[in-house]
């Protein structure tokens, strides 16, 4: 448990309407650039998707660019709301932190805590004895997280104080515990075809059983703290 310096929360998350300004713009520009590239196919006999561009470009204007912007807009929003829903929102105080992404919250004992880092994409909760306490994907700034972690007297690392330790899988390898070879099987093939639920699912079982993993390229390394 933490001393009691800052009893308020130092919350670090994306900012939902600077993400939503992007998405919404973003997806504008794109429905324009549709509109653009739909009129040029149709002056290139030769060109693929001659169909859905002539029928793009019957419509007249102004419409048509409103109509393709207003789309454009719409798909960006909802980007935009799926985005800030799987965002990682980190409340860090003295006592605890919580981490919270899609429709999970994960709290996690001051006390357990023993140092914080970015490793690559995911912010890593080190627990006592080399355990990790947590590991989530997030764009958040190591240097933003960095400052709340400090700010209530948790260590923060710039890398991983176990880099060496890590050990490519590959099937049978040896040392790891019972159990833990086929939980790396079922999460090889979730990673090969990109079901980062059921990968993220199968991390926490290998947490479970003694196992460290992190990803490089979708190949898979470990170490038991």
């Amino acid at each position: 448990m933490k001393a009691g310096r800052h009893p308020e929360a130092t919350v670090v998350a994306d900012s939902a309407l600077l993400v939503m300004l992007v998405c919404v713009a973003g997806g504008a520009l794109v429905g324009w650039l549709v509109k653009l590239l739909a009129r040029w196919l149709v002056t290139l006999p030769w060109a693929p998707f001659q169909g859905p561009a002539k029928l793009l470009s019957s419509f007249p204007e102004p419409g048509l660019t409103i109509g393709a912007v207003a789309v454009g807009a719409v798909a960006g929003l909802l980007l935009g709301l799926t985005a800030l829903h799987e965002a990682l929102t980190v409340a860090v105080s003295d006592a605890q932190v919580t981490l919270s992404t899609r429709d999970e919250t994960q709290v996690v004992d001051g006390g357990e805590i023993a140092l914080a880092f970015k490793d690559g994409k995911q912010l890593v909760l080190l627990g006592h004895h080399g355990r990790e306490a947590a590991r989530e994907e997030t764009d958040l700034s190591a240097k933003r997280l960095s400052r709340a972690f400090t700010k209530h007297g948790y260590g923060w690392a710039e890398t991983d104080p176990h880099d060496d330790a890590y050990r490519l899988w590959v099937p049978g390898a040896s040392g790891l515990p019972d159990g833990a070879d086929a939980v790396f099987a079922a999460r090889a093939q979730a990673l090969k075809g990109d079901k980062g639920d059921d990968a993220r699912e199968l991390r926490k079982e290998l947490t479970r059983i003694g196992v460290v993993v992190r990803d490089r390229d979708k190949r898979q390394y470990w170490r038991v703290p």
